[in-house]
């Protein structure tokens, strides 16, 4: 598989003195689902920022599909950004909209059709459980509805890559085991999954290589044996 997103000695130092990552080096393959776990602070939000060009880099180089994100400007970070879905922890839907016209979104942002659009977004929101709650708007959600609206959002115009900080927080064990079931079908359809995650015991029944951060340092990268083997 070839490397959909590289990272090459990367570290990233705020303005306030904080180091939040420190020569960070890895590769995702395009059609692999990885997860990003470490203690509170560890620098797993921060990795997911520089991916989606919230943040850049203070040294090394960040890749995505063989470009240098440090060379994104104002008129190519969006064309980026459409590439690699986000699910946020804080939702970020709009109050005003019905959940049908969140998920919507990124395919009018595109220029889809309006019939493909009714398609997607449909199709989306039954495999996540919403197919009824289209018309609701976000305040008459639950936080886990409204994560799952956040969600489908994020895959609805099928990305290269999605990226998720804490997706199954507010989300009760059953609801996120599914919802890992969803992420875990997406690189089959052609998406790649990086997830940061706390929940070890969710990661370790997904049974998915792991990232594992450690004050902004990469410790470990785990990559589970198949099932059946030693």
């Amino acid at each position: 598989m070839s490397a959909l997103l590289h990272f090459d000695a990367v570290s990233k130092r705020f303005a306030a003195g904080l180091q939040a990552l420190s020569e960070v080096s890895f590769e995702v393959a395009a059609g692999e689902m990885v997860f990003v776990t470490g203690h509170s602070g560890a620098g797993k939000s921060t990795l997911l920022r520089l991916v989606n060009g919230a943040d850049r880099a203070s040294r090394g180089t960040v890749l995505f599909e063989g470009r240098n994100l440090a060379k994104l400007g104002r008129r190519t970070l969006p064309a980026h950004r459409r590439r690699v879905g986000v699910v946020f922890q804080d939702h970020r839907l709009l109050a005003d909209r019905s959940v049908f016209d969140n998920v919507a979104l990124p395919l009018l942002i595109a220029g889809y059709a309006g019939a493909e659009i009714g398609k997607r977004v449909r199709s989306v929101l039954e495999r996540l459980g919403l197919g009824d709650r289209g018309a609701a708007r976000p305040a008459m959600l639950s936080a886990g509805e409204q994560q799952r609206v956040g969600i489908a959002r994020a895959i609805v115009a099928q990305p290269p890559l999605l990226v998720a900080d804490e997706p199954t927080g507010n989300l009760d064990p059953q609801l996120a085991a599914d919802v890992m079931q969803v992420f875990a079908e997406l690189p089959a359809r052609g998406t790649s999954v990086l997830v940061a995650s706390h929940d070890l015991p969710l990661i370790k029944r997904m049974r998915r290589r792991t990232l594992v951060l450690d004050h902004g340092r990469l410790i470990d990268d785990f990559r589970p044996p198949a099932e059946g083997g030693s």
